[in-house]
């Protein structure tokens, strides 16, 4: 009998939606502390391999995303499990800068084929009618995979740093084979070709997106947001381990190596911001503009501050405390923009505003996390950091301008933008 008919699409979903989590961070637990103590990466080098990343998968985005398109979503997310792992694999196994940007390369191209295919996978397979709740059980799914994979990461680690790093690439490589045999493709169609992604489709949003924001500068409020706030996100997830290792040494926990701080760091966080985005589920009305914004603009500030407060603390016990409160933020944010955008645009030009927010946050990356690099490089850990942290209070005004212009700065769709772009 063929595997694959033994297999819900539920249940494949949530094997992935809880697995890949879990290998991935047997690796992304002890990952930069690898590059920094094992390879020996300085500051802007840490950053340049973040924007590899990130750039790889800017270019390669329309190209893979005609694979789902066209031709199976089942083969474009098995292309990626088969990329990724073997990127994390080459850094493990050839520790060197050049060959750790060769395998960022490898993986953009890997995490291109996987965006958006798995969710458009399950929602062929089971209907877009009742894949609303099963998004949610794999958003929690996701979130008990990254806790598992940060307890064997740690487990690993004190054993051998390359070790961790390996398995997890090995692993991904398993998923990907493993999904060869049990993942079902049944409810697939090819997607019309006015439909599909295209070099010509990215640039019709491109059109349309300028015409849109000659028509409502409001938009510019929203990319800014995000320009800056990718800025900062470079800066800070590439170089607080730097700071932390060279500012501080890691005490002893009793008989473990002191690897298993970054376990700790890992795991908290996870819960912290489990805790946390339930209580601003249960208290701000994300339905209210102005709630949101206001929200938004707090969490921000807090952000901003924690990470100043990171950059120049003086003892371990407030680094860390200003850590776990700088990640909890950061990751409260991503949530809160999304349904904030979402609430600012008319459905008729969603798409196009929320394909230039992606890229406006790719382009904060790629353009401000080399320079913030370049400052942990050539003058301290702590200034680039603090820079990091500085970045995001022009995102300050921005919140404010919106909240002062209220529900007025809803964008809608208007005569000469192609509602079929947006």
């Amino acid at each position: 009998m063929n595997l694959r008919n033994r297999f819900s699409p539920y249940t494949v979903y949530l094997f992935i939606t809880a697995g890949l989590p879990f290998c991935l961070h047997i690796a992304f637990t002890i990952n930069l502390l690898f590059q920094v103590q094992e390879v020996g990466l300085s500051p802007l080098q840490l950053v340049l391999v973040g924007t590899v990343l990130e750039a790889t998968a800017f270019i390669f985005e329309v190209p893979t995303g005609v694979v789902a398109d066209v031709y199976s979503r089942r083969l474009s997310v098995i292309i990626g499990y088969f990329l990724l792992g073997s990127s994390v694999m080459m850094i493990g196994l050839l520790p060197h800068f050049e060959t750790i940007l060769m395998a960022q390369v490898i993986a953009g191209i890997g995490y291109t084929f996987m965006s958006g295919a798995e969710e458009a996978w399950i929602a062929d397979e089971i209907g877009e009618g009742q894949v609303g709740p099963v998004y949610v059980r794999g958003s929690q799914m996701e979130q008990f995979g990254r806790l598992a994979g940060a307890g064997v990461s740690v487990a690993l680690a004190s054993v051998s740093l390359t070790l961790a790093i390996v398995t997890s690439g090995a692993l991904v490589v398993l998923m990907g084979l493993i999904l060869i045999v049990i993942m079902p493709e049944r409810g697939f169609k090819p997607a019309p070709r006015e439909e599909r992604s295209s070099f010509q489709q990215m640039a019709n949003t491109f059109v349309a997106g300028t015409q849109l924001v000659r028509r409502r500068p409001v938009l510019l409020t929203i990319l800014g947001i995000a320009a800056f706030f990718g800025m900062f996100n470079e800066g800070w997830d590439r170089l607080w381990t730097a700071l932390l290792l060279e500012q501080f040494t890691l005490p002893s926990i009793g008989p473990f190596n002191p690897v298993v701080w970054f376990g700790i760091f890992s795991a908290g966080v996870t819960v912290l911001s489990i805790v946390t985005l339930e209580f601003v589920r249960r208290n701000v009305n994300m339905g209210s503009h102005r709630a949101v914004t206001r929200t938004l603009f707090l969490i921000n500030g807090l952000l901003a501050l924690s990470v100043v407060v990171y950059a120049v603390a003086g003892s371990y016990l407030l680094a860390v405390l200003s850590f776990f409160a700088a990640s909890t933020l950061r990751q409260t944010v991503y949530p809160l923009t999304t349904a904030w955008v979402n609430q600012s645009i008319d459905s008729r030009v969603r798409a196009t505003v929320i394909s230039m927010t992606s890229q406006a946050d790719a382009f904060g990356q790629i353009a401000g996390g080399p320079a913030i690099g370049a400052i942990g490089s050539f003058v301290s850990l702590r200034a680039a950091l603090s820079t990091a942290g500085l970045v995001l209070t022009p995102g300050l005004g921005l919140y404010f301008r919106a909240l002062r212009l209220g529900e007025g700065a809803k964008i809608v769709g208007d005569v000469g933008v192609d509602p079929q772009q947006g």
